[in-house]
């Protein structure tokens, strides 16, 4: 085996000895002060350690993600801001959730890495095929989360939008029957948590900021932001209105569940009018053509018969 042939294995082998030196490093118990500090911010954390000791990749992950993240963290505080939004709207509401997502980022883009790089060293060599194939490999790694993240997004404030009519109608009724916004809410969580999981647990979530003694108006606005759907948004608005002048909640929630209702019905027929030019190319492409063998097959084939007779 020439140098050629033995370069590929022998980077691969350098890469995964870096990754294992830094997870070795990274996997090292953290300082008394530094864990007293951490005791002190979440005191659950302290009922939680015997299990966390147990799960060692978990526990590796925690200690690992701090310095796995400082590479692609953000410059701003706007960036970290923005960050913070995209993950409260995927559901992830726990402060270490950036930091644990850039880990989990950093981590994929050197799987990626490690995945071109033997491939395209193994199939082409050290050619620029070869390189293609790493810069490839990363650049799928790393924006893999990325397509994730967007995916669970979007998914959840579908699901917030088309389960949010039910709850506000119950809401209403709550309200209405005499019951605070809080208890209101609390019944919701209560009645529709199989159903509507993801706005039962923002409800949830807001139920306990307010316990905790937040201010109704930057809860309701942290639950609209939280959301990310412009109608939750809405939602919150018109609280904090309701609330700030007196007027009727009941009325207000009662407006934006007709509203959205309303909003719900016009996506639903015009969805129904999309369907008739939707099915235009499933007609073309997989119906016309068996209709055209079967209808001018036979008249084809005596049209052939006479010919060749003649």
């Amino acid at each position: 085996m020439d140098f050629t042939q033995i370069l590929p294995y022998a980077s691969f082998g350098a890469i995964v000895a870096l990754i294992w030196f830094v997870f070795s490093l990274l996997g090292n118990k953290q300082e008394r002060v530094e864990e007293r500090l951490e005791d002190i911010r979440d005191p659950s954390r302290r009922f939680k350690e015997s299990s966390a000791e147990r799960d060692g990749v978990g526990n590796m992950l925690n200690k690992a993600a701090p310095t796995l993240s400082k590479a692609l963290k953000p410059k701003t505080e706007l960036e970290e801001s923005a960050l913070k939004i995209r993950m409260a709207n995927a559901g992830f509401n726990s402060p270490n959730a950036p930091q644990a997502y850039l880990a989990i980022k950093f981590i994929s883009m050197i799987g990626g890495l490690m995945v071109g790089s033997s491939f395209g060293f193994l199939q082409y060599g050290m050619t620029q095929n070869g390189w293609t194939a790493v810069v490839i490999g990363a650049g799928l790694g790393f924006y893999l989360p990325e397509l994730i993240l967007a995916y669970v997004i979007s998914k959840r404030k579908q699901a917030i939008f088309l389960t949010m009519p039910d709850a506000l109608d119950l809401l209403v009724v709550c309200v209405e029957s005499g019951l605070g916004l809080d208890q209101g809410m609390n019944r919701v969580t209560a009645e529709l948590s199989d159903t509507a999981p993801e706005i039962c647990a923002e409800f949830s979530l807001c139920n306990f900021q307010l316990q905790m003694g937040r201010n109704r108006r930057e809860v309701l606005h942290d639950l609209g932001v939280r959301t990310g759907v412009d109608d939750m948004k809405a939602l919150a608005a018109i609280l904090i209105q309701a609330d700030r002048f007196g007027s009727s909640i009941a009325q207000a929630l009662r407006v934006q569940s007709d509203s959205m209702r309303v909003k719900r019905m016009q996506i639903a027929e015009e969805k129904a009018q999309k369907t008739a030019v939707q099915m235009i190319f499933p007609l073309v492409l997989f119906i016309f053509p068996g209709i055209f063998v079967v209808l001018v097959g036979p008249a084809a084939i005596s049209m052939m018969d006479s010919l060749l007779a003649m």
